[in-house]
Order: structure tokens, then sequence, then C-alpha cells
């Protein structure tokens, strides 16, 4: 079982850093606001307000900032402040030994799921949630109370509205996933985990059609779906197509591969690219449940 890290408590310490897109120190603040308001105490990295062309700092800056973060025994959880690309190339710059023997809540979505995934494959739990950049966006305040209820280790269920695609049935299994981009990009790496036997969520932002299918084919080629317990779909936003329309949308076109197989399937769950972003606990044993009502999720 992965390992479950600390839960929060006031006067905790808290790191907030860039391992992907840059973030200023002032887009920060309404974030920093609410995380001390939780009574926390805030750290900016090193990797905050440094830039090397769209990045928080060249690859080496935003490396020895998250490895001096997950070193630091006072720093007691990590949030990535946004996503957008970088966290690849800097996964295997890191050192995770230190943190095992103390871990510590990390968290943050899109491309963050490299971190998400790679933590997994090592044997913890990490959070999949919203990120300080976008804290304040409009509606999006059931997203960042459910980080914090995530991060303080209260009690955390769902309940979601039934979708026409959806598949009836009941699943019970640790949640693995995020991005599906970056979980195809992860694929054969080291940051790789298996989902035999999990609960696969997942999520995307401005993809093509085909580019869905493509990864799709993917996932299923390389044995990701045929052996889930359950299969959960959040937001896939302002999706692309081409002149020559695919035919089919990105729920249209997951529903062609979850349908070869019988485990339960719900879509339009709040997870992914837009301010209905709950946050789930990636390697907790969840318990997923689809019926004629909707979906209802919560930890065992």
């Amino acid at each position: 079982m992965p390992t479950t890290p600390p839960s929060l408590r006031p006067g905790d310490q808290v790191a907030i850093i860039c391992t992907a897109r840059k973030v200023s120190r002032e887009e920060l603040l309404p974030a920093v606001e609410i995380l001390e308001s939780w009574g926390l105490r805030v750290v900016l990295g090193e990797s905050v307000a440094a830039a090397h062309h769209q990045f928080g700092g060249d690859d080496a800056l935003r490396a020895r900032d998250l490895q001096r973060q997950l070193d630091d025994p006072a720093i007691r959880a990590i949030l990535v402040a946004r996503g957008g690309y970088g966290t690849p190339r800097i996964i295997d710059l890191v050192d995770f030994s230190r943190f095992a023997q103390d871990p510590k809540w990390v968290a943050g979505f899109s491309d963050i799921t490299t971190l998400n995934c790679h933590l997994l494959r090592l044997g913890h739990e990490s959070i999949h949630g919203v990120m300080p950049f976008i804290f304040a966006q409009p509606g999006g305040a059931d997203a960042v109370e459910s980080l914090r209820r995530a991060l303080f280790g209260e009690a955390i269920s769902y309940a979601v509205p039934a979708h026409p695609l959806n598949r009836p049935g009941a699943a019970a299994g640790e949640l693995v996933g995020g991005n599906l981009s970056l979980l195809q990009t992860l694929s054969g790496t080291p940051s790789d985990v298996s989902t035999a036997g999990r609960i696969l969520f997942l999520e995307d932002i401005e993809e093509y059609l085909y580019s869905v299918d493509r990864m799709m084919v993917h996932l299923d080629r390389a044995g990701k779906l045929r052996d889930l317990a359950g299969l959960i779909v959040g937001h896939f936003t302002n999706p692309q197509d081409n002149a020559i329309p695919f035919g089919l949308s990105c729920y249209e076109i997951i529903d062609t591969y979850a349908r070869k197989y019988q485990f339960p399937v719900a879509y339009g769950f709040p997870v992914g690219h837009e301010p209905a972003n709950l946050a789930l606990i990636c390697g907790r044993r969840a318990r997923l449940v689809v019926d004629a009502a909707g979906t209802a999720l919560a930890y065992e």
C-alpha cells in the first residue's frame, strides 16, 4: 500500500514552487492569503518569479528548488504553482531518497501528473488538485476547499450527477491517473505506473480529437485499460478538430475503448482544467459506484 504523508496542522510550513511554467509572486498573492487563512506558513521557492523562456527558471534551478523542498524537514507540503510544461524535463534530476524517509504532501495537476505518477511508482500518495496560480478563479471555491480537506486529512466523498455514457457497476481500488497526454508521455519511463486493479481517472485540455483517439489507442495497446477496476472521465476542455471533422466527441472516443471491457465507467466527473477540479488522492484506495442516480466516490 502506498504511504500516506502526515496530515497538515495549523502552524505547518508549506512551499510553493514552479516545476513547469513560470509565475510571478504577485500572481500568487491570493493563494498565499488563502493558505495563511488555513493557519499555514507559506514559503515561496527559488523558482517562483524565476524565468527561463516559458519555464520557472532553467531545468537546474527548478530541480534544485524541488529537491530543497523535498529534503527540508520543516516543509510539510509542496504545492506546485501551475502546470503548463516542464516537469518531465527535471524529474530524473531529483533524488527522492530523503523524501522516502519523511514523506510530505505534493499537490498539483496537469503537467504535475508527472510528479503524481512518479511518487506513486515510488510508493507514496500525492494529491491531484487545484494549483495556487488559480486558487482565486471564479467558481473554484469547491476545488480549493477539497484540496484543503485532502491536505488536512478530513473525510472526503463525492457525488456526481448521472451521464448518458456511464456504465453502471461498483469497483474498489487505488486511484491513479491525471492528464491523458502526460500519462502517455510517461509510458515506458521510470515514472510509468501500473493501472491493474486500480481506478483510473483521465482529463485533458485543448487536445485535437484525433490526438485523444491516438492516446487512447496507445493506452489500450499498452494494456492500461484491460485490467482496470474502474474508469473516471473528467473534463476534456476546449477540444480541437481538423477541417475534416473526426466525428466523435472526446467522451465518445473514450467510450469506444472503454466499452471493450466490463469495468464501471463514470463520465462528467469534476476533475481537470476547469474551476470544478475536485482533489483526488493518487494511490488512496477508493470505492466507485456508478448507478442510475449518478456516481459516488469515497475513500475506503
